[in-house]
């Protein structure tokens, strides 16, 4: 099922077509009694909650023995949410297997990297690979879907619940070594390309090949994690399957991931899924609204549409170090950038604590006495806004001109061997975001084979692992007039993390007519100059070498240690009416912005809204003849936004005006002609 600009007007509950634009809780209702159905669910209709989530953690009261399956419970609880007009969405329980499993079949238990088997009491605690393990798993997400697939009030499903740690039993070991040979054929391949002639790692057989996460050959690290994406795809597409022989077209498959979650390859989790889905939590209660809409703009990467918010925090969280709650404005301004990066639901994690267990102190909509606690009226009113906002909504989804690549491989290559313990990949590719999120106010974050056609302008942050055919792609996109920008340490590792001989940016040298000379690690910022203006580098240099007449240095270094002393430091060409740039530095934050605001000019990106100060965030979705502003002051101080076009609000009512006056931490969501 292709969703295009979303869900809306693919899903109905009952004949009738659910709202575009949701907001949810996680509900648990087999912890309560049933007489306590009736007023939880009142107090959510009366918060104008859509949705909710269920069943994700139930498998014992599914299935208490094996075989014996208890599924009336949750049928009655689904007819109780109908009634009051609240839709559900079913969580395979397999993230916490039920004590009569693992004590049986004790070799489904998942074996940490140490050799510790993991015990029953927690979650998490099952080998991903183990085949008994997803013969039940398979068989709890069919019995669940041949029940519940055809129900008119079940709108989704979604498979376990964060899935992460991969397993170190003999089992994963055995299909460890059976995927490297699928893939190599023959040892010797193996051996060249993993260059083990160094240390005298050669091995004469694939059994020979350790399994280790970390502390190994940079070759077989990279492979591990790509069999662990492997591994966690198949068992993804192992109840997806299960579920698609019964469920209804209609009913959507997801997965909730987590905060740039980089234990596998999220864009190979998804591709059997309808949409991504995640939770955004800010468990410190510092909310950075720059960091969280990078992280919305990855997770509508994973599958290039709309996406949901499956969890987020009431107030506040119970597992950080210090677990602060968010201010009841950043909750609001919270919800309002999700949907204005693509979010069509967001789902509060969770409605009532369990009365015991391990997250007791998380936040929660009701008490423990079950009475609304002060999140609850800040939902509430966050819930009456969605509703205002959702006819407009329908259908609409961003549309960036700007893209910035993001690969899994070159993340844990840089992660496996940093150089510097300062240089973190997330922290560097954010570096990159912040500038060109401000400037143009809606950035794609795309897989490195992603098509590129629509794009004026398309950055790479540290595209280290960089495979021939990946450069084919992004030399077609300059040829074809697009605009590429390459950061520090791209191109430096072919797809079996070895380095290229041409040294960076590898098969793209031909493309910039220039390379790099020689990388190092900074103690001290080094001071750069050039067309692009003045300013600093610091973790990260590079020196850069012009070798075509048409590769021009855009900027140098100055006096520092010797190495780099009046060294190119950014190269630039001009191929056709596109360009590729180099950037060979990591720059300090407003040299930074200086430097891409001007390639943006250059590569004719504009501003959604120009003019708006550095705390306004501007969103726009588009579709079905509309254009939809979503403004955020995340600031506190109140700033006059000039439209490009008259615009109505869609929260507040009245005539379309061309300028919005926000107060610190307000929301204008607006409707405004499609020009």
């Amino acid at each position: 099922m292709l969703l295009g600009a979303g869900l809306s007007g693919l899903l109905s509950v009952a004949g009738a077509a659910v709202p575009p634009l949701l907001l949810g809780t996680a509900w648990y209702p087999e912890q309560w009694p049933q007489s306590r159905w009736p007023k939880d669910l009142a107090l959510m209709q009366a918060a104008h909650i859509d949705v909710v989530r269920v069943g994700e953690f139930a498998w014992s009261t599914f299935e208490p023995r094996q075989g014996v399956y208890h599924f009336g419970w949750l049928e009655r609880a689904i007819a109780e949410a109908a009634r009051h007009h609240i839709y559900v969405v079913i969580g395979t329980p397999t993230a916490a297997p039920p004590a009569w499993l693992t004590r049986r079949y004790p070799q489904t238990l998942r074996v940490h990297a140490d050799g510790r088997r993991a015990q029953h009491g927690n979650r998490q605690q099952f080998s991903f690979s183990s085949p008994l393990y997803r013969k039940f798993c398979r068989g709890i997400a069919a019995r669940l879907a041949r029940h519940f697939g055809r129900n008119p009030d079940v709108i989704g499903w979604q498979i376990d619940n964060e899935m992460g740690p991969p397993s170190f039993d003999a089992e994963t070991r055995h299909q460890f070594h059976a995927w490297l040979r699928r893939k190599y054929h023959t040892i010797a391949a193996l051996n060249r390309h993993w260059a083990t002639a160094y240390w005298s790692q050669t091995y004469d057989h694939f059994s020979q090949v350790p399994m280790r996460a970390q502390g190994e050959n940079p070759g077989l690290l990279l492979d591990f994690r790509r069999f662990v994406t492997a591994t966690w795809a198949s068992y993804v597409r192992n109840q997806v399957q299960a579920i698609r022989r019964y469920a209804s077209p209609r009913q959507f498959l997801t997965t909730n991931t987590t905060h740039w979650g980089d234990q596998f390859d999220q864009y190979a989790i998804n591709r059997e899924l309808t949409l991504a889905s995640w939770d955004d939590y800010v468990p410190d209660g510092r909310y950075h609204w720059l960091d969280n809409a990078v992280e919305d703009d990855l997770v509508r990467g994973y599958k290039r549409r709309d996406f949901w918010v499956m969890e987020t925090q009431p107030a506040f969280a119970d597992w950080a170090p210090v677990n602060a709650a968010l201010p009841p404005y950043a909750m609001r301004d919270l919800a309002w950038q999700d949907v204005g990066h693509g979010a069509d639901a967001v789902l509060y994690w969770q409605w009532r604590s369990a009365l015991n267990g391990q997250e007791q102190y998380n936040g929660t909509l009701i008490g423990p006495d079950g009475e609304p606690v002060p999140a609850y009226w800040v939902v509430r009113k966050i819930a009456a806004q969605f509703a205002l906002a959702a006819p407009a909504i329908a259908a609409t989804r961003p549309h960036s001109r700007v893209a910035m690549l993001q690969s899994y491989a070159s993340r844990w290559a840089i992660d496996f061997q940093r150089q510097t313990i300062r240089f973190g990949v997330v922290r560097e590719f954010t570096a990159f975001y912040e500038p060109l999120e401000r400037f143009a106010q809606s950035v794609d974050v795309v897989g490195a084979r992603a098509p590129l056609g629509r794009y004026r302008l398309v950055v790479a942050p540290a595209l280290n692992v960089l495979s021939g055919a990946e450069a084919r792609h992004l030399a077609a996109y300059v040829r074809a007039g697009g605009h590429l920008v390459l950061g520090p340490r791209s191109g430096m590792k072919d797809p079996y993390d070895a380095l290229w001989t041409e040294r960076q940016p590898g098969p793209l040298v031909p493309l910039l007519g220039g390379q790099v000379q020689q990388y190092y690690s900074l103690l001290h910022p080094v001071p750069l100059r050039g067309r692009l203006g003045s300013g600093f580098a610091s973790i990260w240099a590079e020196t850069l070498v012009p070798q075509a007449h048409d590769t021009h240095v855009l900027m140098r270094y100055g006096t520092s240690n010797g190495w780099l002393n009046g060294k190119p430091a950014v190269l630039t060409r001009r191929v056709g009416k596109g360009s590729i740039t180099y950037i060979g530095a990591w720059l300090d934050p407003p040299l930074m912005r200086t430097v891409l605001d001007a390639l943006a000019r250059d590569a004719h990106v504009r501003p959604l809204i120009p003019g708006v100060a550095d705390n306004v965030e501007v969103c726009e979705r588009l579709g079905d003849g509309k254009r939809v502003w979503i403004l955020i002051n995340h600031g506190r101080k109140p700033h006059v936004v000039h439209l490009p076009a008259p615009a109505a609000s869609l929260l507040t009512g009245g005539p379309a005006r061309r300028t919005v006056t926000l107060a610190p931490h307000q929301v204008s969501v607006l409707l405004a002609p499609l020009t």
